[in-house]
């Protein structure tokens, strides 16, 4: 059974994954597909629930196995995808699958489903206030910092082809956006 997908897209930073939090909460029917990533995991991050976290080595076999929807090397040997098994447990649970993903990532998974797919890009209201929101995680080394910001100037070049853009310079009022952007989709036949 093929069901609706949810994709949230944005740059690093920019706020998705609160929003993503948000909508988990407040729309019962969404449930939230689990990336693979080979990236270090963060000290309130849970193995299973926010990412599965495997290696490089582990990914490069489920790559091999086409296991994934799509996946991106992010950074030298720092891989996330989205696992075709994800979305089928869920459909198969009768729920709506939300992604939160990075842009080209996003923008795969729309001309995968097409139709079936609500694609959402979270933009930041400047690069200065990213910069900022970067800074207060408290994650970032000055060179990692970078990469970021350099990504997500590239990543905002794609806005356009998302399906729509939400602006996060006040979370509330995304959140409340993001809430009916996903229920006009649902109802829609």
């Amino acid at each position: 059974m093929q069901g609706k997908v949810i994709i949230v897209s944005a740059p690093s930073g920019a706020g998705k994954t609160s929003i993503v939090r948000h909508l988990l909460d407040a729309v019962p029917e969404l449930k939230f597909s689990i990336s693979a990533t080979t990236r270090n995991k963060r000290d309130y991050e849970v193995d299973g629930k926010d990412y599965y976290f495997i290696t490089p080595e582990q990914f490069k076999e489920r790559l091999a196995n086409d296991e994934f929807l799509e996946w991106q090397e992010v950074y030298k040997d720092q891989f996330y995808g989205s696992l075709k098994c994800e979305v089928e447990r869920i459909w198969k649970n009768g729920g709506t699958v939300i992604f939160d993903v990075d842009v080209l990532g996003g923008l795969n998974i729309k001309k995968f489903y097409g139709d079936k797919a609500l694609a959402v890009f979270i933009e930041p209201p400047t690069l200065e206030e990213l910069c900022n929101r970067l800074k207060n995680r408290g994650t970032e080394t000055e060179e990692s910092l970078k990469k970021r910001l350099d990504k997500a100037e590239y990543e905002i070049s794609f806005a356009n082809q998302f399906d729509k853009i939400v602006l996060n310079d006040d979370l509330k009022a995304a959140q409340q956006e993001m809430i009916g952007l996903v229920r006009d989709f649902l109802e829609k036949k």
